[in-house]
């Protein structure tokens, strides 16, 4: 297969040519108005594929072009696409006329919503013409159908990606934003379709696949995606779908959202002007995790008429982000090599990929997923189980056992603890109840219930403190929340390598929000030992350093 990557140095093109360019079925051909960029990533490619740099211009005579080249398929990559002018489907028609296959990456409602004009053509001639073949709308509706299985109606759907604030976001992303911000957008809202604007409006979200370290509790921005306009048509019964991206640091989200308000009250005509004076600021100031992700939440019927709601959740560490939007064009490449060629006809790609389709583009980078039920748990559901989700079933039987409770409890057994040495650090540990310094001190350990809230009575002989845990909830969503005293801790449950680990994400003095950096530290968490349920807490300060640290094992109080 001949493929010409139309903007294929680009941020999402290049990506596309890496992933394709394993497969010595395929000849790559990197094509764009920079002729050196082209050779430069096309001499960086590793793998067996043929690749070869080309000169295209888009604005040219594509006809004439693409039939001295005649590709097989050709992906185009370049964007923005809601900045295509008076001819936006110029490199369509000329794809229709030369007999080639086609797909793109369109992000632009508009852009999508007209494609279908040439499905007429297109079947005609036996080509497939595939626009929005990205993270939206084809990634987004694989995951809706996922989380509907079970539903008999889906009525809301509400998603939003958060790349991270270390990747180099190119002009032309920046671009598509800037051209929509604070103007007119269609979107579902309430069974109609009505004007609401970019960048105007926003939702707060935690991305946390089960298991795993969350994202931090984020702000997303209303954004402009074609699933306003191609899910309905699958979900008859949708009421509402909200999409919207997360910038970090979310400083810069703000200040965008300031500007798309001038647009929206015509005292900016657009924010186009500024897109490359905003990518250089934000390329230039970042900070925050090195760390994106993805979510897509809907609520529905099932089949006895109640109400559910899923959320289907995903982390990328560091730069493996950005290759997802690539990827269900890798993925339909593939499909053709193998066979499975897509019918004949232009549409909207939304409905040509499942889930388990992308499972291997996932497998080759640091990406994890994971689905939830996001019911409450109102006391009925244990609280790990309710935050743990799917990974509940991961953990060893003996942390299983000991956090099972919707009632009342008693463990028992044996500890070792040490002490701070330093005058605030004893006096912190004096203020909680902390235990004393000794070596197999006789613990016990009762957990009450109550209303959807654990009380966590420890004593270490005749020294007993107690703290309470619940659900997180707003910017502690998807977070277990503990109370000691005054201060109050946001934990999310990590399971590591069979250990489960309780990092601090949030905390609070007397409801007052405090700085990350000054948050409590140290290495806290739950493993099994010959058959026991073990736990090791360290507590320190980064100013104060260690103010407790105990370890020890503990046994259903019957069996002791």
């Amino acid at each position: 297969m001949k493929i010409l990557i139309l903007g294929g140095y680009g941020s999402f093109g290049a990506r596309l040519a890496r992933m394709l360019s394993d497969d010595a079925r395929i000849t790559l051909l990197i094509a764009g108005r920079s002729l050196q960029k082209a050779t430069r990533l096309c001499d960086g490619l590793s793998g067996n594929a043929a690749r070869a740099p080309l000169y295209f211009d888009r604005n040219g005579d594509v006809e004439h072009q693409l039939r001295d080249i005649m590709p097989d398929l050709l992906v185009d990559a370049s964007g923005p696409f809601q900045r295509y002018g008076d001819d936006p489907y110029r490199v369509v028609k000329a794809c229709l006329a030369c007999g080639i296959d086609y797909m793109d990456f369109a992000d632009g409602a508009e852009f999508v919503k007209d494609f279908t004009q040439f499905d007429a053509q297109a079947r005609e001639r036996g080509l497939f013409a595939l626009t929005g073949v990205s993270s939206f709308p084809v990634l987004s509706a694989a995951v809706v159908r996922r989380l509907a299985r079970d539903m008999k109606q889906v009525t809301d759907i509400v998603a939003g990606v958060a790349p991270s604030p270390m990747v180099t976001v190119g002009v032309n992303v920046v671009a598509a934003i800037a051209s929509y911000a604070g103007k007119p957008s269609p979107v579902l809202r309430e069974g109609k379709m009505i004007n609401a604007y970019p960048f105007t409006e926003a939702k707060r979200y935690t991305i946390a696949p089960a298991g795993r370290l969350p994202l931090r509790n984020l702000r997303f921005a209303l954004v402009d995606v074609p699933d306003q306009c191609v899910l309905p048509s699958e979900w008859p019964g949708l009421q509402s779908i909200w999409a919207g991206a997360a910038v970090s640091p979310q400083i810069y989200l703000y200040l965008f959202g300031v500007l798309s308000w001038l647009v929206r009250c015509r005292l900016l005509p657009s924010l186009s002007p500024f897109a490359v004076f905003m990518q250089r600021v934000t390329q230039a100031w970042r900070w925050g995790e090195h760390r994106g992700g993805m979510f897509v939440e809907i609520t529905g019927k099932d089949v006895e008429g109640k109400t559910r709601r899923g959320s289907w959740h995903l982390l990328a560490e560091e730069s493996d982000g950005p290759n997802i939007p690539a990827m269900p064009a890798a993925a339909l490449v593939q499909r053709c090599l193998n066979g499975h060629r897509p019918q004949s006809g232009a549409r909207a790609a939304s409905t040509e990929l499942e889930l388990e389709d992308f499972a291997p583009l996932f497998g080759r980078f640091r990406i994890a997923t994971g689905e939830r039920v996001d019911e409450l748990s109102n006391g009925v559901m244990p609280l790990y189980k309710h935050i743990l989700g799917d990974a509940w079933q991961e953990l060893p039987a003996p942390i299983r056992q000991l956090h099972d409770n919707t009632g009342t409890s008693r463990f028992a057994g044996k500890a070792n603890v040490d002490r701070g040495k330093g005058m605030m650090a004893r006096l912190i540990a004096v203020l909680i109840g902390f235990p004393k310094q000794g070596n197999d001190i006789p613990v016990t350990v009762q957990f009450d219930v109550r209303d959807g809230v654990e009380y966590w009575q420890r004593s270490f002989g005749d020294k007993s403190f107690v703290s309470t845990q619940r659900a997180g909830s707003g910017r502690s969503d998807r977070l277990i929340e503990e109370r000691f005293g005054p201060t109050r801790f946001g934990l999310a449950l990590v399971l590591e390598d069979g250990k489960l680990r309780l990092v601090v994400r949030r905390w609070s003095l007397l409801g007052l929000p405090l700085p990350a950096f000054l948050a409590p530290t140290g290495s806290t968490y739950e493993h099994v030992e010959d058959g026991k349920f073990c736990f090791h807490v360290e507590i320190a300060h980064p100013l104060f350093g260690l103010i407790v640290r105990y370890r020890g094992w503990l046994k259903p109080e019957s069996e002791n």
